[in-house]
């Protein structure tokens, strides 16, 4: 330190004005004016307000504030979700703000690291986070892990650079990536978007958000319910017109059918079920930055996910001990020091093999980790109890070596040896060694390093017979078990030893090798049925990784991610392969290895291009472009980087890839929900235009008043709907495949079954009308019925709603109360509205008699009955073109 000077104060200040604060240029954030503004970019909001004005010149106040406060209600929800989570990621940002220690005046200093400039001597140790890019100066044993950057999950080493105005790539370390090893004095060569994560960042610029599906299906909605209400509005006034009514009052009355028909309390009823449903997904570690996003994670059927630290637990883990006696299988995950070494299937103890014994001791003396049993009853007994979670801290691999001896029962605390020297890791020799003192006063040399290099130092081994000579065919079996391991993904360490005479005799030759360690980065535990429930939901995984191709092709066959007949492609590969090529062999690949951000982003738009809906998980700044490229982004919300963060729809809280599993369930439960509401609200509406035209058409008196309709409205339209859009999930939700994401709302029949419907309704409708005007000559009473009949006919027609395949005599009711207190409620509102004294005048409804009530309860029960025929039909039909499409296959 006390050769570096640093820049001045003066320097600096005058550096930060010319470059600006290391910040990472963040994209450019809303307001809230503009965030609350952005609620009203939708065709059926402006349909609403278009139907407001028209409300309004009618002098239909009421009904006008009505849809006024709907509009206003459904644009607050979603802007409070928006601006809740944007908020929410602020406070993520404040968290992980980082610090750095600069050289400034010839003194060291700790500064923030946004005032970091160009020209600054930094300082580095193992640990610490990279403040900028630069070039390493001083320093030695530099290990840095840039997985963030490069998703590759092993250590890169570094080295000072002998020529600092031409460094290389290994004397170079880079802005947010960490210091596993070693310490550094570094000289800043840039900052902020000028780093290697800046300009990965400036890539997300020409990325444009695209609507989601749902969101493509709504607008387009939006614009058939406007062509509709003015083909309803002319053909209603040219017939009254035709019949010899005034062109002005045929008018107006057309309006207000057209107005009738809009179906005002869906967009609020989406968006609640969408609110609602995003704070379910918080509960279970998902964060929903845009209310769409979870219904987008419903139709993708490709998830492209980064490995390391998503399926994977980013931290290496020790799965095999070879020694020229023994192959030891070593079981557990992570941080855990519960696991067992095993023989052949038969839990063994390590230490019960000599060379097995002195490997552990190697792997635990000549190492800079340490770690720390995380129970406090563990303390007091280190080196003879084994299980529980430890604090680890250093490097990974070395990590790694310490819980494997913790599994043994073993802690550096519980050794009875003095480390006196060491000679550190590095990249040249691939070593590293300690001089070790027992309590005997003996001294050994403990070396680990790459199998291939140590064993050309090694003239001996170990074996259950002693110490005899490396001889050529040891050698060769030698190799042979580490290709092995290698083989199985696994890095391999070798282990190794001596007599040392002095603290200085640190010859690393005329070693005895003792063994192999072969370690990787293991799976999440939950990443194995989160995977399977994938393949189950019809939704392809595509591992896309940094790493190498023999790793990432083991963990993907070990999650069931790589199949027989898949490929593994890596990113020289790719760069081979023209985009028509890409196109064509895309399907049959699910490794991409060894790729760069630029790779990533192309990689997700073939898979676009080609129709699928695609899902791109991330944590680290090379993950961001892709990101933000997919149909629906996810990011860690943990380990994922600010960047990510922000180019991400979905934010997973926990890191965990079964909470994205969870993420798609909800987004097609709510898919589901949402055509379940939307069934129901345009049945209603239909019924509702079919009772006004009808009677139009057939010389009738109106059925039913503008202030009746907006009870209507007010009884059908609020809480049922919304409880509708709350319906719990079906079993099998998570069985069929993924919709496409040009299926229109209304497939698979639910058109026809609307259309149906609501012509049953209105007909009815009319027949209560009719009937009472019939029978009584009263034209209030007649309404009276016709209005309460609408009504009642909707609130059953909410729990038909709740199945598409099934009648309402075959569902369960009370599985949602909600719905259940929602019809009870709506039920209680038109009571009051018919029978209460001080009510019934404003709505022009009177009491209806008993027989009355058996006239409109009867049309009632007549509905569901003819809609359940209807639907058994459908469904017999449905099931025999099934049967005959499987019997025309099995002939082909």
């Amino acid at each position: 330190m006390e050769d570096y000077q640093g820049l001045t104060g003066r320097q600096a200040e005058k550096l930060l004005a010319e470059h600006g604060e290391n910040r990472i240029r963040a994209g450019k954030k809303a307001g809230m004016l503009k965030i609350f503004a952005g609620q009203f970019r939708d065709a059926m909001i402006m349909i609403l307000l278009a139907a407001t004005v028209v409300s309004a010149l009618m002098g239909e106040y009421t009904e006008a504030l009505t849809i006024v406060a709907i509009v206003f209600i459904n644009a607050l929800l979603g802007f409070f979700q928006e601006y809740r989570t944007e908020r929410t990621l602020e406070k993520l940002g404040e968290l992980s703000a980082p610090w750095a220690v600069v050289v400034r005046d010839g003194q060291a200093r700790s500064i923030p690291a946004s005032e970091v400039v160009p020209q600054d001597i930094f300082c580095l140790k193992a640990g610490d986070r990279v403040p900028a890019d630069g070039c390493i100066l001083g320093g030695g044993g530099i290990l840095c892990d840039e997985s963030m950057l490069s998703g590759e999950s092993a250590g890169v080493e570094k080295s000072p650079a002998a020529d600092p105005a031409a460094p290389a790539k290994k004397n170079l370390v880079y802005m947010g990536t960490l210091v596993t090893q070693g310490k550094a004095i570094c000289r800043a060569s840039a900052t902020g978007a000028d780093t290697e994560m800046g300009k990965i960042a400036d890539m997300l610029g020409g990325i444009e958000a695209q609507p989601t599906p749902l969101q493509k299906r709504l607008a387009q909605m939006g614009k058939v319910i406007g062509v509709a209400c003015l083909v309803i509005c002319g053909v209603v006034a040219v017939t009254g017109i035709l019949r010899g009514e005034d062109p002005f009052n045929m008018l107006l009355t057309g309006i207000s059918l057209a107005v009738a028909a809009i179906p005002e309390g869906l967009p609020a009823v989406v968006t609640i079920a969408l609110a609602l449903s995003v704070g379910r997904m918080v509960k279970r570690g998902a964060l929903i930055r845009r209310l769409h996003a979870v219904e987008t994670l419903g139709c993708a059927n490709v998830i492209c996910s980064d490995k390391t630290g998503t399926l994977t637990e980013n931290r290496m883990t020790v799965k095999a001990v070879q020694t020229l006696d023994c192959r030891l299988e070593v079981s557990g995950a992570g941080n855990e020091s519960t696991g067992q070494f095993t023989l052949n299937g038969r839990a063994v103890e390590p230490c019960d093999f000599p060379s097995a014994a002195m490997l552990l001791d190697v792997a635990l003396l000549c190492n800079n980790a340490s770690v720390t049993p995380k129970r406090e009853g563990l303390r007091g007994l280190v080196g003879l109890s084994r299980g529980g979670e430890l604090e680890v801290f250093g490097e990974p691999t070395e990590a790694a070596l310490l819980v494997m001896a913790a599994k043994a029962g073993l802690y550096r605390e519980s050794r009875p040896y003095e480390v006196e020297g060491e000679i550190p890791f590095d990249s040249t020799r691939k070593m590293m060694s300690v001089i070790v003192r027992r309590e005997d006063g003996r001294r050994f040399l403990y070396t680990k390093g790459a199998p291939d290099i140590l064993q050309k130092r090694c003239t001996r081994c170990a074996t259950k017979s002693g110490i005899v000579p490396l001889t050529p065919e040891l050698r060769r079996q030698i190799a042979a078990q580490n290709e092995a391991m290698a083989g199985r993904a696994l890095r391999v360490l070798g282990f190794a030893y001596r007599e040392a005479s002095s603290p200085d005799d640190r010859g690393e030759q005329g070693l005895i090798f003792t063994g192999l360690a072969g370690m990787l980065d293991p799976p999440r535990k939950e990443a194995y049925g989160a995977v399977a429930k994938c393949r189950e939901a019809g939704i392809r995984p595509v591992m896309i990784t940094g790493d190498h191709a023999v790793t990432a092709k083991a963990v993907a066959a070990e999650l069931s991610i790589y199949q027989p007949g898949d490929r593994v492609v890596t990113g020289g590969e790719l760069d081979g392969m023209s985009d028509e090529a890409l196109a064509r062999e895309i399907k049959r690949i699910s490794v991409f290895a060894r790729v760069t951000p630029a790779h990533k982003l192309r990689i997700v738009r073939a898979l676009k291009k080609q129709g699928n809906v695609v899902a791109m998980t991330g944590d680290g700044v090379n993950d961001a472009p892709a990101v933000k490229e997919a149909d629906i982004g996810v990011s860690m919300g943990v380990t994922g980087t600010d960047v990510t963060k922000e180019a991400s729809s979905v934010i997973l809280m926990d890191d965990n890839f079964a909470t994205l599993v969870a993420a798609v369930e909800e987004g097609r439960v709510i898919y589901r929900n949402i055509r379940k509401f939307i069934r129901y609200l345009f049945s209603c509406n239909i019924g509702e235009v079919v009772t006004m035209f009808f009677a139009m058409l057939m010389g009738m008196p109106v059925p039913l008043l503008p202030i009746q309709i907006l009870l209507v409205n007010l009884a059908t339209d609020g809480l049922p709907a919304i409880a509708l859009g709350l319906e719990p999930p079906d079993k099998d939700v998570m069985r069929e495949k993924p919709r496409r994401a040009d299926e229109s709302v209304f497939s698979n029949g639910l058109g026809f079954t609307i259309v149906i419907r609501g012509l049953l309704i209105g007909i009815c409708t009319l027949g209560v009308f009719t009937s009472l005007i019939r029978s009584c000559g009263d034209l209030h009473t007649a309404r009276t019925g016709a209005l309460l009949a609408l009504v009642m006919m909707q609130l059953i027609h909410v729990f038909e709603c709740k199945s598409e395949t099934k009648s309402i005599f075959a569902i369960n009711p009370f599985n949602n109360l909600k719905l259940v207190g929602a019809v009870l409620s709506s039920a209680v509102i038109m009571y009051f509205a018919i029978y209460n004294p001080l009510l019934a005048p404003m709505f022009r409804a009177v009491p209806l008699t008993l027989s009355q009530l058996v006239t409109v309860a009867s049309y009632c029960i007549f509905v569901p009955i003819v809609s359940g025929v209807i639907l058994g039909v459908k469904n017999r039909t449905a099931r025999h073109t099934v049967a005959t499409a499987r019997e025309l296959a099995s002939v082909r």
